[in-house]
This record gives structure tokens, C-alpha cells and sequence, in this order.
């Protein structure tokens, strides 16, 4: 089990590694990340006996951080034309 564990977390990593062109790949694999560490989280609390309030904490913190990545991309997509990650260094002030 802990072995399909760590295979799991380094693919998600080097997906993530891997593909700097478009933003839509990088917050597909993050939510990749996301629902495998909310998978961690799941059995390491019910293997310890504790109690899954944080396990919704930690499910709204994630549909938050992808709301707000889809609005980066669509209002980059709006100014720029495309989701290339290349055009995110212009975003900086």
C-alpha cells in the first residue's frame, strides 16, 4: 500500500515536473495532487482513530484553490489569447 503511495505522489510530481507549457495540464495535475493527498490524509486519520473534521477543511481549501486557478487561466486567456505558462512572466508587475 505504501509503495502504490509513493508510486502515485512521484508520477504526480513529475507530470507536474514535466509539462511547463500549458496552464490547464499544470492545474489538471495539482488537482491530481490534491485528490491524492486528500486520499493520504483519509487513511492516515482512519488508521490513527481520529476524527475527519479536518477532511473537510481540507476539501474546501482545495475547491477554493482550484476556483481560483481556473480564474487566473480564464483572465489570462482574456488578455493574452492563450494558456501558455511562458505568458504568466508577463503577468508579473
Amino acid at each position: 500500500m505504501l509503495i502504490m503511495f509513493m508510486m502515485m505522489m512521484m508520477s504526480g510530481l513529475l507530470m507536474f515536473s514535466f509539462n511547463h507549457k500549458h496552464l490547464l495540464i499544470n492545474l489538471l495535475t495539482l488537482e491530481y495532487l490534491v485528490s491524492f493527498l486528500f486520499l493520504f490524509l483519509y487513511m492516515y486519520l482512519l488508521h490513527f482513530n481520529m476524527e475527519l473534521h479536518f477532511m473537510l477543511i481540507f476539501l474546501v481549501l482545495s475547491v477554493c484553490e482550484g476556483g481560483l486557478g481556473l480564474g487566473i487561466m480564464v483572465n489570462m486567456i482574456r488578455s493574452h489569447g492563450n494558456d501558455y505558462v511562458s505568458g504568466i512572466y508577463f503577468l508579473s508587475w
